[in-house]
């Protein structure tokens, strides 16, 4: 695993309130980003866009603000953070950001959420998937047809590492579980509903007999989320660590390596076509008489070429001068990177 070297600036919180912000929806399938309220999800009052350099531009991130808030070290349970009736376009929408395999990213102080999986083959170490899915598809029991359903509900961790000497703390982690619960209440009240699938002062889990929340036109959809904190050992130069950890390195080597074979044979074949082709010419040109006059075929006719001036050449050396600049530019980039001076928190980078 590769090192970083922090370079942004500490932030040591007290009993300060925590803000999530929202970043983009983000995609393995499409590649293609949205906006986090291009879903029906719960806004604020108030949409707050945060200053982007033009990397985070490029890489499709909108980072704004959220409902999501909670004070630094008081944990929270059954915080309802909206409810949304969904119409048939909402609810299509939600339905394929899902086929697509769509996740959320949220932000808290600069860490992107994780989900934390443990290895298949029972190993220790945990690994952060960023970001969480939407929804997920599946079926009733005793029914085949295929229904849609959302994570509308999300267990929030946060892992921090205490100061001794003060009643100050530093975020290290940031981790979410979602579920998806059909939420029941008896009568909505904006201040204070009574939800009757959680309850407040104990941390929500999945109970016998609860039913995800389904996806469908006319639904209504109540958002909520618990919020837990945990002290850790990590200490604030070492929060990224987890985040850089790879679970699929032997996937990633055998694409190149795959990649590699694949450009080293093609080039063969062109060499070994390319030769051939010069060693029929060049000897059928030996096997000529000195005082024969014969007309030049094959390479021969280009070989000079090279020498000859090509149109715009002007234009060719801007082009040959840019690539030149871009190449030399992504090599120092990732010499860099690989030697820790791009530090992951700086987005855009």
């Amino acid at each position: 695993m590769g090192f970083i070297f922090p370079v942004l600036r500490r932030v040591i919180f007290r009993r300060e309130a925590l803000e999530v912000k929202v970043n983009k929806l983000s995609s393995t399938k499409t590649q293609l980003p949205y906006d986090y309220y291009f879903l029906s999800y719960c806004k604020p009052p108030k949409i707050r866009n945060r200053a982007e350099n033009l990397g985070e531009v490029l890489r499709g991130d909108r980072i704004e603000n959220s409902v999501y808030s909670f004070g630094m070290r008081k944990p929270k349970s059954c915080k309802i953070a909206c409810r949304v009736k969904l119409t048939a376009a909402s609810a299509k929408n939600f339905k394929k950001k899902i086929n697509d395999d769509y996740r959320v990213n949220l932000i808290l102080d600069n860490l992107p959420v994780a989900v934390v999986w443990q290895r298949k083959d029972g190993g220790e170490r945990r690994i952060y998937e960023r970001g969480f899915q939407v929804g997920f598809k599946g079926k009733y029991s005793g029914s085949k047809d295929q229904r849609y359903f959302i994570n509308n509900h999300l267990n929030f961790k946060v892992k921090y590492h205490p100061d001794p000497d003060a009643d100050t703390a530093r975020v290290v982690g940031f981790e979410v579980t979602p579920l998806s619960i059909n939420h029941h209440y008896k009568k909505w009240n904006e201040n204070n509903t009574e939800l009757s699938t959680c309850k407040h002062g104990i941390q929500t889990v999945l109970q016998p007999g609860m039913l995800p929340q389904e996806i469908d036109a006319d639904k209504e959809i109540v958002f909520t989320y618990d919020v837990s904190f945990e002290s850790s050992d990590i200490r604030w130069a070492s929060r990224w660590d987890m985040y850089l950890l790879m679970n699929d390195d032997q996937i990633h080597w055998f694409s190149i390596i795959n990649s590699l074979m694949i450009v080293l044979f093609l080039s063969g074949m062109v060499a070994m076509i390319m030769a051939r082709t010069l060693y029929r010419d060049i000897a059928k040109y030996n096997q000529l008489e000195q005082d024969e006059v014969q007309d030049e075929t094959g390479w021969k006719l280009v070989h000079a070429d090279v020498f000859r001036p090509p149109i715009n050449s002007s234009l060719l050396c801007v082009y040959v001068g840019t690539g030149v600049q871009v190449f030399g530019m992504t090599f120092v980039t990732m010499i860099f990177a690989m030697l820790g001076f791009l530090s992951p928190s700086n987005r855009g980078v």
